[in-house]
């Protein structure tokens, strides 16, 4: 795929869960397309300088990218202190952000210069939710769930607010799947991304997952001590290839 040193970056409104409105960051590349599209699902640090940077970095490569901000009803502000608000609530409720990334999606299709193939990308608690968007709604083409969380889950640990672990919806998963983890991870552990596979396998759904030695939680992330570039670049390469494969025209 082309490299686009040209794109346009905005911020739109898009009809959430429930009718609410809420805010999305849009980075669309340059040229007529059309384009792939990829919706990114943020991580408990929040809609964050991070995502956007990741949603234009989407652009670059020739996607059509959008990341809404699923924690606009916890008010605005720095996005860390904002997380912390969600955080000390429990986190946001599945069901608001499989509506709110619907929107997304939707908002996605509706474009004139997209291809009409659209993924879904998230890391951490994204990485749980991506996975449960795509076992929820069969609209999006390929699924990439970075070192998600609290997809194996204990029963004392279901709530109002994630009332079924992703685990148990592996059968209704609707696309392809990629996992990158790190072996150094607790959350999730080697042991939990054993089951996942194990479930996959089970229900014969179509994934790739890739693990890394060296790596823990978040070795994507630049702006902490947890950055491990040699297996980050790798997962990258991995994160384009299976897009590249799956939401070509």
């Amino acid at each position: 795929m082309s490299f686009y040193r040209g794109m346009t970056c905005e911020n739109v409104t898009l009809t959430g869960h429930q009718g609410t409105p809420i805010t999305a960051y849009v980075a669309r590349p340059s040229g007529p397309g059309p384009h792939p599209g990829v919706v990114l699902i943020h991580h408990l640090p929040g809609w964050s300088e991070l995502y956007i940077e990741t949603t234009r970095r989407f652009a670059h490569h020739g996607y059509l990218a959008i990341c809404a901000n699923l924690y606009e009803r916890a008010g605005p502000g720095n996005p860390d202190d904002v997380a912390a608000t969600v955080r000390a609530g429990g986190g946001i409720a599945d069901a608001q952000m499989v509506g709110d990334t619907e929107a997304a999606v939707k908002w996605m299709r509706a474009q004139p210069t997209h291809n009409g193939k659209v993924g879904v990308f998230g890391s951490c608690s994204g990485g749980r939710h991506a996975v449960i968007y795509a076992s929820r709604k069969a609209d999006v083409d390929a699924c990439a769930d970075l070192w998600g969380g609290r997809v194996v889950m204990a029963p004392d640990e279901l709530n109002a607010n994630t009332p079924t672990a992703p685990i148990d919806m592996t059968r209704d998963l609707c696309c392809p799947l990629l996992g990158l983890f790190g072996n150094d991870d607790r959350a999730p552990s080697p042991e939990q991304v054993n089951q996942h596979e194990a479930a996959l396998k089970q229900h014969n759904k179509p994934y790739e997952f890739h693990r890394y030695d060296g790596a823990g939680h978040g070795f994507f992330y630049w702006h902490r001590p947890l950055y491990r570039p040699e297996q980050a670049m790798d997962g990258w390469a991995k994160v384009f290839a299976f897009f590249g494969k799956h939401l070509a025209a």
